[in-house]
């Protein structure tokens, strides 16, 4: 499921960003011969394009007719655009005329330069055209957060208020934090949003941890080697709020539905042993896998137990309720927003998203940084494993940020690299000449490629470790 939800994702983020370019080139009179989601190596899933008064389709095909060639169509459809479905989802590609990007190279610009192509336009609107995409990803994001609120609303739990404690990673635990302990001032400053408090311990410069551990309180002295600890460990969480084990749903062939459980009995016992958090739970059911025990539960206030066979992975086989609101009844502060008041706090939610993924990036410099590039194993390990609108939406929202900012990096190949050159162009009034711009897409290429398989080799690497 999460991996369908990936694909679903990337699907709108490309279209939206091809479709940045797109929406410039055709403001400025600046012909597109092909706009495509996705790569068509060898062959395209769907190709479309409008000439002679009607819509043309072709499937799964591997070439296109000489008959849909610009060439040999009347005057009035020179224009048209040919859309197409690819089958590589590594990305798409907007062909605009006259301009050296993935499509073409230098050769391919020979012929006299024609007033419909992007190398004849002013540079002010060849900059326009190649910030497209950019701009649309990011007031995508935006416009997706503002919506977000506007449906759902935005939900805080107070670090307060969690009635359980936090649970703990392992590099936290080694730093002297316990599980259940709940975060009260980190060096001096009183925190309570538990985002925060994880984002200025991994990447502030935090040196002293105040926490409330039953009635007392601690104060916990930090290595200064936090950071160096993710990054060797690949942590994803430092912390979250530990919850009660509370069944909502079965998965196909859970062995707990078919043991006799049914969705709101909230879990106090594993084979005799008390406990009725989900963190604790989820490891214990480690220590059962394939092996019979007995579950102990709560039904409609009612003490209960049944016999359940623990999967080889495991697993009962349920999905456990994740709203806060639910599990932590008169906890949350729920904040409801008029539509015209959740568009302006999506956009400043968008924004420190943005700055807290970019201050996020000098992790890759630490030690071990670079083994924590994922590809799109990563970026599928993000979504759930079941499907939530919300999470889909919020983690589309993110993934458009990051697409929007690393596509701005001036590195040749990327829209930043035709950015740099065209705002060089305009400070100095020299354009760099064709062939220099073919050799630095090249090159920029070649890179991108290297990062990809670097990151895409990372998540293997992990997948394979994992196996054996």
């Amino acid at each position: 499921m999460n991996w369908i939800a990936l694909i679903l994702s990337l699907t709108i983020l490309v279209a939206t960003h091809e479709f940045g370019h797109l929406l410039f080139a055709k403001l400025f009179h600046t012909r597109v011969r092909r706009y495509y989601i996705f790569f068509n190596y060898k062959f395209s899933i769907l190709k479309a394009k409008k000439f002679d008064g009607k819509w043309h389709f072709l499937w799964f095909n591997a070439t296109t007719p000489d008959s849909w060639d610009e060439k040999n169509l009347r005057p009035e459809d020179q224009d048209n655009t040919l859309w197409g479905l690819g089958w590589i989802p590594l990305g798409g590609y907007c062909d605009i005329a006259g301009m050296i990007d993935e499509t073409k190279d230098a050769k391919d610009l020979e012929a006299e330069p024609q007033p419909w192509e992007y190398r004849t336009k002013p540079a002010w609107q060849r900059l326009c055209i190649i910030s497209g995409g950019v701009l649309v990803n990011f007031v995508t994001a935006l416009l997706l957060y503002g919506a977000i609120f506007a449906h759902w609303g935005k939900d805080e739990l107070p670090m307060h208020n969690a009635t359980y404690g936090f649970h703990y990673h392992q590099v936290m635990l080694d730093e002297g934090f316990q599980q259940g302990d709940i975060i009260y001032a980190i060096d001096d400053s009183v925190v309570d949003d538990y985002s925060a408090a994880n984002r200025e311990l991994l990447l502030g410069n935090a040196r002293k941890v105040t926490v409330r551990r039953g009635d007392s309180t601690a104060v916990i002295t930090l290595s200064g080697h936090l950071a160096d600890k993710v990054n060797q460990q690949r942590v994803k969480s430092l912390m979250m709020p530990r919850t009660p084990f509370l069944v909502k749903s079965f998965i196909a062939g859970s062995p707990a539905e078919k043991a006799g459980m049914q969705a709101g009995d909230s879990v106090v016992s594993i084979a005799g042993k008390p406990m009725n958090i989900f963190q604790d739970i989820t490891m214990e059911l480690t220590n059962h896998a394939g092996q019979e025990i007995m579950v102990g539960f709560y039904r409609d206030g009612r003490l209960d137990s049944l016999p359940v066979t623990v999967s080889s992975a495991g697993k009962l086989g349920v999905q456990c309720e994740n709203d806060f609101s639910r599990l932590f009844p008169g906890m949350i502060r729920h904040i409801d927003f008029r539509f015209f008041e959740a568009f302006p706090a999506g956009i400043s939610h968008g924004w420190e998203t943005l700055a807290t993924y970019v201050s996020s990036l000098k992790m890759l410099f630490a030690p071990g940084g670079v083994q924590n590039l994922g590809g799109f194993g990563s970026m599928a390990g993000l979504f759930p494993d079941y499907w939530d609108w919300q999470s889909f939406w919020n983690l589309t929202a993110l993934l458009a940020l990051i697409l929007a900012f690393m596509n701005i990096i001036p590195i040749p190949g990327l829209d930043g690299g035709h950015i740099l050159f065209t705002l060089w162009e305009i400070v100095t009034r020299r354009k760099p000449s064709d062939k220099f711009l073919s050799y630095a897409q090249t090159v920029g290429m070649v890179l991108l490629l290297a990062l990809m398989v670097l990151a895409n080799g990372n998540d293997i690497w992990r997948w394979l470790s994992s196996q054996f």
